[in-house]
């Protein structure tokens, strides 16, 4: 395969490569470290935790619209 020159490419050609090297992989191919995971987890806790308070994104598009 010949090389890319990722100079060449636009912004949006990059992001679009990144996007398809990212998405190529599998979750087992990127680990956590043990901190990351344990940041994951109370992170998810919190989102668990304030689920019931959450705002639909439409409802606050509308709130922004009226102002």
């Amino acid at each position: 395969m010949p090389a890319l020159d990722i100079a060449q490419l636009t912004p949006r050609e990059r992001l679009d490569l990144i996007a398809e090297l990212w998405d190529s992989l599998a979750p087992e191919d990127v680990r956590l470290t043990p901190a990351q995971d344990a940041e994951l987890a109370r992170r998810m806790a919190t989102f668990d935790a304030d689920r019931a308070d959450a705002v639909p994104w439409a409802e606050v598009e509308r709130q922004l619209d009226r102002q």
